[in-house]
């Protein structure tokens, strides 16, 4: 691994376990297994996998009923997604999330936002792209992001600032 620091190689490998339903209702995770497995059956094609992706999409629309998200289907998710408390979490189709990030209730990601690994997005948050958000930051809640936020900073009111380098 020349060249190359153990933090930004732990950024780029998702934790699967963040993911793993662990007990009868965890309605974020169901949610992200739904998304993942309509992805899955997309990709694979053929009539199995034209039937499970509607299997899938219909088992999407469930989950984001119940948890009242409007996450889509086709979104560049990393893996290890961690939806804390699923509510009310709204998510543009353009955006793309990197690996082992958190998102709590009331999120909008508002165009194309871009996030880095282990971004962690505090309750009521607003992002309105088009940003980027480095590897490792950190969005207060109920902050409004406009901006690019850099890897590592941490960032919170309205307009968002950064208020930890």
């Amino acid at each position: 691994m020349s060249g190359t620091t153990e933090q930004q190689v732990s950024a780029q490998t998702p934790d699967w376990s963040r993911e793993r339903i662990g007990k009868f209702w965890d309605p974020g995770q169901k949610l992200m297994r739904a998304l993942r497995r309509y992805q899955a059956a997309r990709a694979r094609g053929g009539v199995l996998g034209k039937a499970a992706s509607k299997y899938w999409a219909l088992n999407h629309l469930f989950w984001s009923t119940i948890c009242q998200s409007e996450i889509h289907l086709n979104t560049q998710i990393g893996g290890g997604l961690r939806l804390t408390h699923p509510t009310g979490i709204i998510i543009h189709p353009d955006a793309r999330i990197g690996v082992n990030c958190m998102i709590f209730h009331q999120v909008t990601l508002a165009g194309p936002v871009v996030l880095g690994g282990h971004v962690d997005i505090g309750a009521g948050a607003k992002l309105l792209g088009p940003l980027t958000v480095g590897d490792h930051a950190v969005i207060g809640a109920n902050a409004v992001v406009t901006r690019d936020v850099p890897p590592g900073a941490t960032v919170a009111g309205i307009p968002a600032r950064i208020i930890k380098p």
